[in-house]
């Protein structure tokens, strides 16, 4: 994809990560209309630097955590045991990780969290029924 006009976008989201892997971490939060490029530019901004990228799809939580798992053990060249199967012990992995090296962390369609959480909780209730 061809960026036009993003500099300013780019140099600022570069700035951001300078200061979160010299200092601590930060979150940056990139919202916009749909199909403008968002995606596009962070994965731009990233390009060079260790980046974990998470798509967050309507799917059930264990699912996206074993995917979610082999997406970290690849971007980050680490082995993960199989017990990561809820986004707790997805996160606490991730902020364990984060103690020993610094990467970029994605997260695509957020919001999608929300929704996976609905649709455990409403198959978990139909498995009692």
């Amino acid at each position: 994809m061809k960026f036009y006009d993003r500099e300013y976008e780019l140099q600022e989201l570069k700035r951001i990560r300078q200061l979160a892997f010299a200092d601590h971490s930060h979150l940056t939060v990139v919202t916009g209309r749909r199909r403008i490029g968002k995606t596009s530019l962070i994965m731009k901004s990233v390009e060079q630097t260790p980046t974990v990228y998470l798509f967050v799809s309507r799917r059930n939580e264990a699912a996206l955590c074993v995917e979610f798992v082999k997406q970290i053990s690849s971007a980050l060249g680490v082995y993960l045991p199989g017990t990561v199967v809820s986004f707790a012990d997805l996160f606490r992995t991730l902020l364990e990780l984060a103690t020993t090296r610094s990467f970029n962390l994605v997260i695509d369609e957020f919001q999608e969290f929300f929704n996976c959480l609905v649709l455990n909780k409403l198959t978990l209730a139909k498995v009692k029924l």
